[in-house]
C-alpha cells in the first residue's frame, strides 16, 4: 500500500512542476532581471515638449517616483528641478 508522499514522489505532474521551477530560476540567473527586457529609453529634448507619461518615465527611471495624481506642470517642474546641464555648460 502507497502513502501520499509516495504518490506524490512517483508523480509524473511532480517532476515536470519541478523541472519547470529549477529551468525557470536558472533561465533567471542565467540572463538576469533587466537585461532580457530593457526599458524604454530617456525621452531627449526640451522637457516642454514631452508627454505626460514621458516626463512620469523620467522621473521613474531615477527613482523620483511622482505622484500619480500630479499635473503636467507639477511633473515638468520637478523634471527641471533634476536636470543636470549638459557637459560643458
Amino acid at each position: 500500500m502507497s502513502t501520499p508522499l509516495d504518490r506524490l514522489t512517483h508523480s509524473r505532474g511532480a517532476f515536470l512542476t519541478f523541472a519547470g521551477i529549477i529551468t525557470a530560476t536558472t533561465a533567471w540567473m542565467i540572463w538576469g532581471n533587466g537585461d532580457m527586457f530593457p526599458r524604454e529609453p530617456d525621452p531627449t529634448g526640451d522637457p516642454e515638449d514631452w508627454t505626460t507619461s514621458a516626463l512620469k518615465r523620467w522621473l521613474n527611471n531615477r527613482n523620483l517616483l511622482p505622484n500619480h495624481a500630479a499635473s503636467r506642470e507639477e511633473l515638468l517642474e520637478r523634471v527641471k528641478a533634476n536636470m543636470r546641464p549638459p557637459p560643458g555648460q
